[in-house]
């Protein structure tokens, strides 16, 4: 990490070149750039986006608290990207010998992940149009985390680095589907 760390605005702009620019290199040069506070400092801000985003259209809904809403949308947003995050840097270290560190990935990640995430939230509350930019935004998702994997873990074999994605995203699936069902279990359990 650099001296000094970035700001909400030195990432934005190292956002905006990352995906106006998608390459491994554009991913080099910022991997450094900031650390593990930055990068999940600037994950809160759009965890915090699409909680305020959820809790106000909960309030339309009768059967959904609006409170529920947000910090559920707020408290899965950031153990998701930590898990999917953590799991691309044990995958990649362990499986492929990747060189990154986790603060390297994370804040990698960060950077498309966070406008990516803004542009989800305020689109998909709308109907028909917000399925179709979900579902781009989804597509957009692997493509960068497919650049994002060769730069912050130092994979450069396409077929490894895709490989680490696809597992992580396993890795992600099955342990939101545990702590999923924990929750479900806690809540009927205790009626």
């Amino acid at each position: 990490m650099n001296s000094s760390s970035p700001n909400i605005g030195t990432m934005l702009n190292q956002s905006l070149a990352v995906l106006s620019r998608p390459s491994v290199a554009t991913f080099e040069r910022f991997e450094r750039s900031g650390g593990l506070r930055e990068a999940y400092t600037y994950v809160l801000i759009a965890a915090l986006v699409g909680a305020v985003i959820s809790g106000f259209f909960g309030i339309f809904h009768q059967d959904v608290n609006p409170l529920v809403q947000f910090f559920s949308r707020l408290i899965s947003v950031l153990i998701g990207f930590g898990v999917f995050t953590g799991a691309v840097h044990l995958i990649g270290r362990n499986f492929f010998r990747g060189t990154g560190t986790y603060p390297e990935v994370a804040y990698t990640y960060a950077l498309f992940y966070v406008p990516l995430s803004i542009i989800g939230s305020v689109i998909g509350v709308i109907p028909i149009l917000g399925w179709l930019a979900l579902f781009l935004i989804a597509i957009l998702n692997v493509f960068f985390g497919w650049l994002a994997v060769q730069s912050s873990m130092n994979i450069r074999d396409q077929v490894q680095a895709g490989i680490t994605l696809l597992l992580s995203g396993v890795a992600y699936w099955m342990v939101s589907t545990i702590l999923l069902t924990i929750v479900l279990s806690a809540l009927f359990l205790n009626r």
